[in-house]
């Protein structure tokens, strides 16, 4: 089961609209996965085994985890090459 999380920059209205995305997509796609939402100020605690940072916020630190900015499930521009990315890093 490969683990995501899915943050944003305060509210969590943004990381919902991008967790349930990411769920279809890897459902669509047959890959197991547990979607966590949390505050970008939360990814330092909670980063440990995770398999893939979304954020819905810019974010410039390394975590040492892979980073897909996922703005576009929410503006609706350029989901597919967002989407690429992320199945990309799970699909490893």
């Amino acid at each position: 089961m490969k683990k995501v999380i899915v943050a944003c920059g305060g509210a969590i209205a943004t990381s919902t609209v991008a967790a349930n995305k990411i769920r279809e997509l890897a459902k669509k796609e047959n890959i197991p996965v547990e979607v966590v939402q949390c505050r970008v100020s939360e990814l330092d605690s909670k980063k440990e085994g995770v398999d893939l940072i979304v954020t819905t916020a810019k974010v410039r630190k390394d975590y040492g985890v892979p980073v897909v900015h996922g703005v576009a499930f929410v503006s609706g521009i350029n989901i597919e090459g967002t989407e690429n990315k992320i199945l990309d890093i799970l699909k490893q």
